[in-house]
């Protein structure tokens, strides 16, 4: 065996290598996950030459590659330290803390990639809690239950792009004023069916 294998492989490099694999598989992941979809969003929906569309897509990918990368580093770390200074049997705090600690440092500013993260986050987290108090509650699961949410989902947007978009994320009140509000506008059958203005 040689001396990396040896080193790979030595149990006690086990916590040090699962943070530098943690920053791997951030960095990985959220290149998997932003470059097609930086390229999509380049090229339909900003305007400027090829050379800065290729700039856009490619600091969109380092920007989210890094911050799954350093995200992992600081959780991966501070639950190992956590683990070895307190010894704790029930680690859901040290879970919180690492998560929040890390969730602090790396996403604090609001940035269009932070918010779509954490806006990401935040509606699999109601998802998750909802199914899991509805599971604990020992009520059957509704056979059209998924088109009761998306129902509620829509109704309740539509009623906020009504009557108070402007507490919408950005993003979303933007596509929704293009498709609900300026289908209301036309002066041509040029500007009702090719372009929208």
């Amino acid at each position: 065996m040689n001396l990396i294998q040896k080193i790979i492989l030595d149990p006690n490099n086990r916590d040090v290598l699962s943070v530098v694999k943690g920053f791997r598989n951030g960095m990985v992941y959220g290149a998997k996950i932003r470059f097609p979809h930086a390229l999509v969003m380049a090229f339909l929906f900003k305007s400027g030459s090829l050379s800065n569309k290729i700039k856009f897509i490619l600091s969109a990918t380092k920007e989210h590659s890094m911050k799954l990368a350093f995200f992992a580093t600081i959780y991966k770390t501070l639950r190992i330290l956590q683990r070895r200074l307190f010894k704790q049997k029930d680690d859901t705090i040290a879970t919180f803390v690492s998560g929040f600690v890390g969730g602090y440092f790396v996403f604090h500013s609001n940035t269009p990639i932070n918010n779509q993260i954490s806006l990401y986050l935040f509606s699999r987290i109601a998802i998750s809690v909802f199914k899991k108090f509805w599971h604990e509650s020992g009520l059957p699961i509704p056979k059209n239950g998924f088109a009761l949410f998306s129902a509620l989902c829509w109704g309740c947007v539509m009623v906020l792009h009504a009557n108070d978009a402007k507490y919408l994320q950005e993003g979303l009140k933007s596509s929704m004023d293009y498709i609900y509000l300026n289908s209301d506008t036309w002066d041509s059958l040029r500007t009702l069916l090719w372009h929208n203005k």
